[in-house]
């Protein structure tokens, strides 16, 4: 009777202080309302919420450097408005006591301020550390598990300050993801937006323990609840569970769990085919069955948010976003599927699903390029034209390429080079000289390594930049690079120095052309016989000067004066002889949408390919005008662009792939023109090729596929032969006629022991390509280079010692 006295009275007491607890609750909700609607009713000021007091640490817990590095000792953490409606970013900036501002004015490393963009992908959460309150989000640019953490001052910071700013970051989150005002969210909607750790799902087996450690999907991981579809979607219908009542929930929470329970039930499935499961075996170098029937989803799990999911009955096998990384191919000849597949904490593997028949593997085919454009674009597949989405589907058809006239046997031609020159650059490495030169005056000071590389047409020289400096090395007759000197200190006029953001070579090699990130209005020319700036060229007072390319393909061989520049969003010519600003008005065409102009590129000519973030490429006859060619989007941002000097291909630079194009106009009113010169006809557009690594040889490489801009080999009167880029510690070329013939996988590779940082061919030669490691400048022969091998891209090759070795020693 006591007992249950007591608990009656215990009963009672919670109750009190329950109903006091939301008393409180509610005249704190109160006074927030109030401070939300005072910051968010002022859009002129642009700080929505600001914790003026905290730290911030970059959190690695797989790095060698130490799993917390502090990265501001005393920071500001601030809700920013952006130009953009509905995005907001998060800003963390460096707080200095008085005068240490001006002792760190000249570290021109030191970076005062992190901006992040506001999105439900930064995993954003709220901690406690010691009594002090902590934010954490994913560094979406660094290693997979790095973590950024802000830490509160709880002694200068009240706590309800900190509920205030969590609660604007996810009402500016709800806002960027649903393009609408934060006003409209109820109180779940901001609560679905908090990051939720995975449940732990104890396996059915040691077997099964195995094959689930590979990122087991469960509706928590793909952030998938039951979401409205639009009716143009087609979709397999899904039961949804009916919410449960607090009196079922703690009758289901007292009863053991369910093994055979389906973790996607009330998940939207959008596409389903079956078929066998397939694991790349380094071991024995061959795809070898998992499971005899497994089913194939394309789920999804948010607005153009899409998922792989392969799981035999209620089993999950595989949960891995829809997009780029996972380095898709399709086989039509085997009915077959291939990707990769990198857990957050293991090693990477190669899968594939083999369908039953052509009709399944049609259907797949469909489903998959269609969610995949979607995910990359974030609009609606119906909301493309039928010419488009006719160029989207073509750029996974695995088919050979129209067949180009005379086309040589390529096996015959490359057993006819030149064999005296073979000779002298397949020197072997052992024979390399040990003598080292004054190219350790080019070293890694202040810890830097090489950053850009531009090759000269005009003299045998390649120039390297590291920080603030720049390296110059000379081409031998024998095919190598020899260290000449280093331009220390590269600085404007006033003496400031930078580093340079873009560079180019000019006016006959006797000019190099840099940019400063940091005043993105002009352009300086450094005179190379001098080695400093002696002009700036001040392009405009309002147009940024985001790249920087000659007016043709080869103008540096001539004592061109003129070149062409663009901004995110425009198109223009930079004439330096002109007064006042440089930019030539009568040549300047912008668009008023951002187009988020990424790279450009020139033919022998004159006529411009410029390529865009967003994944487009315009193809222009001339400066100043509309572009005749819109090539669509397939979404991935584009790194690099160059085209051959007679305008005929195109090769654009993704993250994880390489895109062919022929604008070579086949049918129509304008057959035979290209496409820099008149637009292609609805039904007649390009065919873009993908020029990727095989998922196989990615199982060997275990590294993420992160290509620098490729290039085709140069040369006045040069035919290109060759195409090069790189990835990771990986130099690649492919055979560009092989590729001409359909020939997609005829590429050769080299590891190296660091990662390669740029990489082009030496002018006039398809043989002989410029390589820049983080730490080394040398010139390889592409004979150099093998086939693709577990063994040639397991092992690193032994390094260089070449007189260009560039050595980490102080000055």
């Amino acid at each position: 009777m006591f007992v249950l006295k007591s608990r009656e009275y215990k009963a009672l007491a919670t109750a009190s202080a329950i109903q006091i607890h939301r008393e409180l609750i509610q005249a704190i909700l109160g006074v927030i309302s109030t401070v939300f609607g005072q910051m968010w009713g002022n859009p002129s000021n642009p700080e929505l919420m600001q914790i003026p007091a905290g730290q911030l640490y970059l959190v690695r817990p797989d790095s060698m450097k130490g799993s917390r590095e502090c990265i501001y000792k005393d920071a500001v953490a601030t809700i920013r408005r952006t130009s953009v409606e509905f995005q907001y970013q998060l800003v963390i900036t460096r707080a200095y006591e008085e005068g240490e501002e001006q002792l760190l004015e000249e570290d021109a490393e030191s970076e005062d301020e992190r901006v992040f963009l506001l999105d439900q992908a930064l995993s954003f959460r709220s901690g406690n550390l010691d009594g002090d309150i902590t934010f954490a989000w994913r560094d979406l640019s660094g290693d997979p598990g790095d973590m950024w953490e802000f830490v509160v001052n709880s002694k200068a910071v009240p706590r309800a300050t900190s509920g205030v700013f969590e609660m604007t970051v996810l009402q500016c989150m709800y806002e960027r993801k649903y393009q609408k005002s934060h006003n409209t969210a109820t109180e779940a909607d901001l609560e679905a937006l908090k990051w939720k750790p995975a449940p732990k799902t104890p396996a059915k087996s040691a077997r099964m323990a195995s094959r689930r450690s590979q990122s087991p999907a469960t509706p928590e991981t793909l952030n998938m609840q039951a979401l409205q579809i639009a009716d143009d979607q087609p979709q397999v219908p899904v039961v949804v569970e009916q919410p449960a009542t607090p009196e079922k929930a703690e009758s289901e929470a007292a009863q053991p769990e369910e093994e055979d329970e389906d973790p996607f039930k009330g998940v939207l499935i959008l596409h389903r085919e079956n078929g066998e499961l397939y694991l790349f075996d380094v071991d024995v170098e061959t795809f070898v069955l998992q499971e005899k029937e497994v089913t194939v989803d394309i789920a999804q799990g948010g607005d153009f948010d899409y998922w792989l999911v392969v799981r035999q009955g209620n089993i999950p096998f595989i949960s891995v976003p829809l997009d780029s990384e996972m380095v898709p191919r399709l086989d039509p000849s085997n009915f077959a599927f291939m990707f990769s597949f990198k857990p957050v904490d293991g090693e990477g593997t190669t899968w594939c699903v083999k369908f039953a028949n052509e009709e399944d593997f049609t259907a797949w085919k469909s489903a998959f390029t269609q969610y995949m454009w979607e995910g990359r674009n974030k609009m609606s597949w119906a909301k493309a034209k039928a010419d488009e989405q006719k160029y989207v589907n073509s750029a996974y058809d695995d088919v050979e390429m129209e067949d180009v006239s005379n086309l040589e046997d390529v096996q015959e031609e490359e057993e006819e080079e030149d064999e005296e020159e073979e000779e002298q650059s397949l020197r072997s490495e052992e024979d390399e000289s040990d003598e080292e030169d004054d190219s350790q005056k080019f070293a890694a000071a202040r810890g830097g390594k090489n950053e850009k590389l531009t090759i000269g047409y005009k003299h045998d020289r390649s120039f390297v930049t590291r920080g603030d400096m720049i390296g110059v090395f000379k081409h031998t007759d024998d095919n190598q690079v020899k260290f000449t000197t280093s331009i220390n200190r590269v600085s404007d006029l006033k003496g400031k120095t930078f580093k340079p953001g873009k560079i180019m070579l000019h006016n006959q090699d006797s000019d190099m052309l840099l940019t400063d990130p940091n005043n993105k209005n002009a352009i300086y020319r450094m005179d190379l016989e001098y080695g400093k700036v002696v002009d700036e060229w001040k392009v405009h007072d309002n147009i940024q000067v985001d790249n920087i390319l000659p007016e043709a393909k080869y103008a540096q061989m001539n004592p061109t004066q003129t070149l062409l520049g663009h901004s995110h969003n425009g198109l223009f010519r930079i004439d330096p002889r002109v007064d006042g600003n440089k930019l030539v008005e009568s040549q300047y065409k912008q668009y008023a949408s951002k187009n988020d102009f990424s790279a450009a590129a020139t033919t022998e000519s004159g006529k411009i390919a410029i390529a865009s973030n967003k994944g487009d490429i315009r193809l222009f006859d001339s400066v100043g005008k509309n572009a005749k060619t819109a090539l669509p989007a397939l979404g991935d941002p584009i790194l690099g662009v160059d085209v051959t000097a007679d305008g005929r291909w195109l090769i654009a630079t993704c993250k994880t792939y390489l895109l062919l194009i022929d604008t070579l106009i086949g049918h129509g009113r304008y057959q035979g023109s290209l496409g820099f010169d008149r637009s292609f006809p609805a039904d007649a557009k390009p065919i873009p090729r993908r020029l990727q690594l095989k998922p196989e040889h990615l199982a060997y490489m275990q590294t993420d596929v992160n290509f620098t801009p490729a290039r085709f080999n140069t040369g006045i009167d040069k035919e290109e032969k060759t195409i090069v880029t790189s990835t990771g510690p990986f130099v690649i070329t492919w055979n560009f006629k092989s590729v001409k013939r359909g020939k997609f996988d005829d590429y050769s590779i080299r590891k190296y022991q660091s990662n390669v940082v740029a990489d082009d061919f030496k002018f006039g030669t398809d043989k002989n390509v410029v390589v820049a490691l983080e730490q080394d400048v040398f010139m390889v022969n592409k004979k150099q280079l093998q086939k693709p091998t577990r063994e040639s891209l397991s092992t690193p090759v032994k390094q260089l010692r070449s007189r260009s070795q560039i050595v980490n020693s102080p000055y």
